[in-house]
């Protein structure tokens, strides 16, 4: 029977990327003010939920790369929580990194089809399962960590990407990893709440979007 307990998956902020990259695990990719503004909005979110609530979340945690870090840092501060680095919510790996362009490039470049042969793997960059997997695994110890530090009720936060929520969503939901990434449920600083509750052999899943109203004036590429 799995303990009753909330871990929060945010995706990071808007990423100055003036130059449309894939940016992918590159350094040196931070948020935009107007992802500092998204950032700021979760982290209100987040601390008028604990405030309703009565209690904070006992973990805040981050991929180590910049902008998610970025997008933690206001959460953490807002919940007056210490903020810890996950290496096993970092993005996914992807052989098109760095590139901008990608679809026209794939279409005048035939070095690049190769990549693309099992799409539903994918053949490109890490698999979905493996992404899924290693999310999970941090998930689940925090989970634990939390109800350790506060007992049942316990909430946890980690500040991802969009490609290793979406998968984990996917799959904790029983439904098959391969998808159109134009698709995804996972919006800039959206809060996937994976809840787990006595009884039920997986979490289910809570979507949330603090900043839909700034959405509208966000660039994003999918897959970033």
């Amino acid at each position: 029977m799995q303990t009753h307990a909330t871990v929060h998956l945010v995706r990071h902020g808007e990423v100055h990327n003036p130059g449309r990259v894939l940016y992918g695990r590159l350094d040196g990719f931070g948020l935009s003010e107007l992802g500092h503004r998204m950032a700021d909005g979760v982290a209100d979110w987040f601390r008028t939920r604990a405030e309703a609530q009565g209690r904070v979340p006992a973990v805040v945690a981050a991929s180590p790369l910049l902008r998610a870090q970025q997008t933690a840092a206001p959460i953490a501060a807002a919940l007056d929580r210490p903020l810890g680095t996950e290496p096993g919510i970092i993005e996914s790996e992807n052989r098109f990194e760095g590139m901008s362009g990608v679809a026209a490039r794939l279409r005048r470049d035939p070095r690049l089809w190769p990549l693309l042969r099992n799409p539903m793997r994918p053949s490109w960059g890490e698999p979905y399962r493996a992404q899924a997997a290693r999310v999970l695994q941090v998930v689940d110890r925090v989970r634990e960590e939390a109800v350790a530090a506060q007992g049942p009720g316990a909430e946890a936060v980690l500040v991802s990407h969009q490609l290793p929520i979406w998968v984990t969503r996917l799959a904790v939901e029983g439904r098959p990893l391969w998808h159109d990434p134009r698709r995804r449920e996972c919006s800039l600083t959206s809060v996937t709440s994976l809840v787990f509750e006595p009884g039920r052999p997986a979490p289910r899943v809570e979507y949330h979007e603090p900043n839909r109203a700034l959405l509208k004036d966000a660039s994003s590429l999918p897959g970033a």
